[in-house]
């Protein structure tokens, strides 16, 4: 399989991160493992999406605090992002919401049709919609015009880089499409591009709580985009799919992470991570990188018992 027919992924985690710990960033390194050793999949982004204020969880700083902490702990990351999208919002968003509103995005913003896993499409047509004239944001007068994968890929870091709020330099192109004024769309290589949700097996579990999930939104987060399982606890994937009728109806739209790594729940817990900090545990450092731990400590945060 070549680069450009495997599917190009971008991973996005929703979520409290409250704070972020070492192993949010593990789930994607090992999402990215996963996926890459499969042969099918190349990924080329992560997004993390902390919730907004209004999510209503006891203890939940400010988003101005978590997003911070979010930026810190991704800094040295050269694909993951942070995005506050979901957090200026006037409310609190569904992740429904948030998945179909970055499809939206990396749609405006790179040109690409965004697959869905039920309705994929081979063709993905780079450059300016037909009923829109070009506006080039950067131009790279040393390379072809003519769209490649490298470029396209270029193209997509770029979206990611100036959508998010950390930005590494990233090498950016403007594809030109000299017939985009003749009203015409011109077709290039093929090059397949979905989100997947990334998230852990105890939100796996928690679409089998009747009520807690509205079905309409779960047959789109799991038919239409996808979602990456990164096991807690060697939980048991399979029992937990048996027990919703939808995740066994799109059983193949979920991609468990299977290796040899054992992912304790306590490496991802943010509510272990905050009892640590609240009793003064050295372990804290076990589940907050340096960079968060002082920014919490600067910043007086999860101090009592409240937080």
């Amino acid at each position: 399989m070549t680069e450009t027919t495997k599917t190009h992924v971008i991973l996005l985690a929703c979520g409290s991160f409250n704070p972020i710990t070492k192993g949010h960033i593990q789930m994607f390194e090992r999402a990215r493992d996963y996926l890459h050793k499969t042969g099918r999949f190349i990924v080329i982004g992560g997004i993390v999406s902390p919730v907004h204020d209004s999510y209503g969880k006891q203890g939940l700083v400010s988003s101005r605090h978590r997003l911070i902490m979010c930026q810190l702990a991704v800094q040295n990351s050269d694909w993951i992002r942070v995005d506050p999208w979901e957090c200026y919002q006037d409310t609190w968003q569904t992740t429904c919401s948030v998945l179909e509103h970055h499809r939206d995005l990396m749609k405006r913003v790179t040109g690409c049709i965004l697959s869905n896993v039920n309705t994929p499409s081979m063709t993905p047509v780079i450059g300016q919609p037909q009923n829109e004239t070009p506006q080039p944001i950067y131009q790279n007068s040393n390379v072809s015009n003519k769209p490649t994968a490298a470029k396209i890929l270029g193209k997509v870091g770029e979206s990611l880089s100036r959508i998010c709020c950390v930005r590494p330099p990233v090498e950016r192109f403007t594809f030109v499409d000299e017939n985009a004024n003749l009203g015409t769309v011109m077709r290039y290589e093929e090059i397949e591009l979905r989100i997947l949700l990334l998230c852990g097996s105890d939100l796996l579990e928690s679409f089998c709580i009747p009520g807690l999930w509205n079905e309409a939104d779960m047959e789109v987060i799991v038919g239409d985009f996808g979602i990456v399982v990164v096991p807690r606890d060697a939980a048991d994937t399979d029992r937990i799919m048996n027990h919703s009728s939808i995740l066994r109806k799109y059983k193949n739209n979920i991609m468990v992470v299977k290796d040899d790594i054992n992912h304790p729940m306590s490496v991802v817990s943010s509510t272990k991570s905050r009892l640590a900090l609240q009793h003064g545990d050295g372990h804290v450092v076990d589940y907050l990188s340096q960079p968060v731990i002082d920014y919490i400590l600067k910043s007086q945060l999860y101090i009592n018992a409240s937080g």
